[in-house]
């Protein structure tokens, strides 16, 4: 790519450490925190299928009192959707890495895990990676969804790491890519080789921490991405007065970013995932609380407003999710399914689901339909982004008030826009705390690969507070794992973290529902600013601040 004003002058830009990494570089040693760890759920499930790494201690780092100039020879993987911050992390793994001595090399496979199967590779050098710090995107050495989980692809990349002679492998990815790094630390140390691998946690959705991990990376970028362009919306809306917008914003299994850009912007209407889970709210309840909000503005002479909801809200509505659960399952291994035709795919589905579960799917119009039936992603999940459930509602919302118009019951008007936004936030700029956290965290990498740790995170604590004051530190993989019905089987993942329904943000949030229902009470963030006031250009996401305000 062509470089930009911006981009020659973000270039320049020097990401901050953590105060022991400024002081001692890699002259660092680890020491346990808690000395000994337990799955989330399970627990003796995922110990019988990890034994050799599984029960470690969380670590932490202190200055060493002695300095090694040992050479490492590392490679890295970027794994699964893009976010931003991660060429920082590359980064920062090789400033790390020779930090220890110039000699050490990095190795980055190309195109997500497979290139690591087949070998594909390129050598990231300090003039090679020069021309990418501090920049969006996943393109220095691509990503891919390749699944680590048959004998014959453990061995492949065991193979392929054996010769580089390789002392550790960095896998930057969320939770299944996690996954795939703790399936491989444990294939690596079951056969006597010293090889570790550290995972780093990425994902824009933020559902990757917990206890030890305050957030993944490209979460605040990517949230503030989405606050400015739903706030140029709130804007609009309150220019034009006349449309009602309807805004699907990124998070699958998660709401963090619906939440985030909710406190943000402050729109009308927000829907949680989570929360209409607890409540077991059916679709039919969510077109009415959102039919019920136009009403009440229409009395109002407001025939406007902005309501938020993340991608993945029609997973949580029970029957829906009942639905999609079987869909999945019915669906698995059936790689024929595809050719059918349309008819024949209904015919097919209709068939073999439950009674409950084929009126509800048969009560869907047909492009939801052909939508629940889309080819799966490599996980066995249905890929909700591509199901537009924004225009569910408007079409849903439309035909309730046509027929509250019948009766008399609402003289308003509703003209309806439908908007998603994703892909917009995946590869932006990294915001200065994911340029500074990424970077961090890949020097931090470097550090664990040091301590000789395998099947660990690189983790960063204390992230609310300035960068200099972050603790360095490493949690096992397997503290993290859980097992969860994928294609039809148990298999063992790490745990999504869903949105804390106790928590400070979201009940922030249900504290003003009501107040921004029928005001404009509507914020402009604005862009993100790298340039400025470090109140203005270093803050971190609204979440993150109420998460741990002390």
């Amino acid at each position: 790519m062509t470089k930009s004003s911006f981009t020659l002058n973000r270039a320049k830009y020097q990401p901050k450490l953590p105060a022991l990494f400024q002081k001692a570089g890699l002259k660092v040693q680890a020491k346990p925190v808690l000395k000994s760890t337990k799955a989330v759920a399970q627990a003796g499930e995922i110990k019988k299928l990890f034994p050799h790494i599984y029960g470690k201690p969380t670590l932490t780092f202190a200055k060493a009192a002695k300095s090694e100039n040992k050479p490492y020879r590392v490679g890295v993987v970027l794994s699964g959707g893009q976010a931003p911050g991660g060429h920082n992390v590359v980064s920062g793994l090789l400033d790390g890495i020779r930090s220890a001595s110039p000699k050490s090399a990095l190795i980055g496979f190309l195109g997500g895990p497979s290139g690591l199967i087949e070998n594909k590779y390129v050598e990231l050098t300090p003039a090679f990676v020069k021309d990418y710090r501090n920049t969006g995107g996943f393109d220095i050495i691509g990503s891919g969804r390749t699944k680590l989980e048959t004998e014959e692809q453990f061995a492949s990349a065991l193979s392929t790491m054996q010769s580089h002679k390789l002392d550790a492998l960095v896998i930057v990815g969320g939770d299944d890519s996690n996954t795939n790094a703790c399936m491989l630390a444990e294939y690596i140390a079951s056969h006597g080789s010293p090889i570790t691998v550290i995972g780093v946690p990425k994902t824009i959705d933020g559902d990757l921490k917990n206890s030890e991990i305050g957030a993944s990376f490209g979460f605040d970028t990517a949230s503030k991405v989405y606050s400015e362009l739903v706030g140029n919306i709130c804007r609009d809306a309150n220019s034009a007065k006349k449309y009602w917008h309807f805004i699907k914003l990124m998070g699958r299994s998660a709401s963090h970013i619906t939440l985030e850009v909710a406190l943000q912007t402050q729109p009308n209407l927000t829907f949680i995932s989570e929360e209409i889970a607890e409540k077991k709210m059916t679709l039919s309840q969510v077109v009415k609380t959102i039919t019920d909000a136009v009403v009440r503005r229409a009395e109002m002479k407001k025939n406007f407003g902005v309501i938020v909801i993340p991608e993945g809200l029609i997973e949580f509505i029970p029957e829906v999710k009942k639905l999609i659960a079987e869909l999945n399952d019915l669906l698995a291994g059936k790689d024929d399914f595809a050719t059918l035709s349309m008819d024949d795919k209904l015919q097919f589905v209709n068939k073999n689901l439950t009674a409950a579960s084929s009126q509800v799917f048969s009560s869907l119009p047909i492009l939801i339909q052909s939508q629940l039936l889309m080819d799966r992603d490599p996980h066995g999940n249905v890929q909700v982004s591509r199901i537009e459930t924004d225009k569910l509602l408007i079409d849903l919302v439309g035909d309730s008030l046509r027929e509250l118009k019948k009766a008399g019951k609402y003289t308003g008007k509703f003209s309806a826009l439908s908007h998603f936004f994703g892909y917009e936030g995946r590869c932006a700029s990294p915001s200065n705390f994911d340029a500074d956290y990424c970077y961090g965290l890949g020097f931090n990498a470097a550090a664990l690969i040091k301590a000789g740790a395998n099947g660990y995170m690189s983790t960063l604590k204390n992230l609310s507070a300035p960068a200099d004051k972050w603790v360095p530190g490493g949690v096992p993989l397997t503290m993290m794992m859980n097992m969860e019905h994928r294609h039809g089987k148990d298999k063992p993942v790490i745990r999504k973290a869903l949105v804390d329904l106790k928590g400070k943000p979201f009940k922030t949030l249900a504290a003003n529902r009501q107040e921004w229902a029928l005001t404009e009470s509507y914020q402009d963030p604005g862009a993100i600013q790298y340039y400025g006031p470090s109140a203005v250009c270093d803050a971190t996401t609204k979440t993150l601040a109420l998460e741990q305000k002390k």
